[in-house]
């Protein structure tokens, strides 16, 4: 495997862990959270037009990453599980 692509799960893996731990300590809301994504979000919009489709769900991954890890709860983060559900809602968006 391309180690980028381990540095990148380890990150994810990582931002996911710390999201988690600010929302179970009360420190930011979900919905806080949300909207930081949202910005995030907002920001990688303003190229798509520039790119393809296969970029731009690159640049859109790491944020429904960590959407979709904060809706798994307080459990463990398991980096296929939560790129599998990913998969599973854009499939349902084609």
């Amino acid at each position: 495997m391309n180690t980028a692509n381990l540095q990148m799960e380890g990150l994810l893996l990582a931002l996911a862990a710390l999201c988690v731990e600010l929302k179970r300590k009360d420190v930011l809301s979900e919905r806080d959270i949300g909207t930081a994504l949202d910005l995030a979000e907002s920001g990688a919009s303003a190229r798509l037009s520039e790119l393809r489709e296969a970029n731009t769900e690159a640049i859109h991954f790491p944020i429904r990453f960590l959407r979709q890890a904060l809706r798994g709860g307080d459990g463990a983060l398991d980096y296929r599980a939560i790129t599998a559900a990913i998969g599973r809602q854009r499939d349902e968006r084609l």
